[in-house]
């Protein structure tokens, strides 16, 4: 079980470094004016995203849990705002949308859940 962790931190460390090493250019136009300030955004949301995976994996309880999933959703939203703006392409804005329901609707489902109440009350 211990071996699983240190696999998938070796997995994400890489990810990372390949990020920082080799930059995400092909998402992003060459001709917008505030391109830097996108990737630093992706960036500062790349982190927040290991962040909360750590929490995920560590959280004492089970609401610790439900919070966190809840953030990391927010996280993908503005991973989508960041792609659809600087590609220029609009269904990344529908996919954070559809996300963010998503999101609520099951948030919502696992208070319920974890309150110990049927979905139904």
């Amino acid at each position: 079980m211990r071996i699983r962790y240190i696999l998938g931190a070796i997995v994400i460390i890489a990810v990372i470094a390949v990020i920082l090493f080799y930059p995400l250019s092909i998402l992003f136009h060459k001709d917008l004016p505030y391109i830097p300030f996108l990737k630093r955004a992706f960036y500062i949301l790349l982190f927040s995203c290991v962040l909360c995976l750590y929490r995920i994996a560590k959280g004492p309880t089970a609401a610790d849990r439900a919070v966190t999933l809840d953030m990391l959703g927010v996280l993908i939203v503005g991973f989508c705002a960041i792609m659809g703006i600087s590609t220029g392409r609009s269904w990344y804005i529908d996919i954070g949308i559809a996300w963010a329901l998503q999101s609520f609707i099951a948030t919502l489902a696992l208070a319920k859940f974890l309150e110990g109440k049927s979905l139904d009350d």
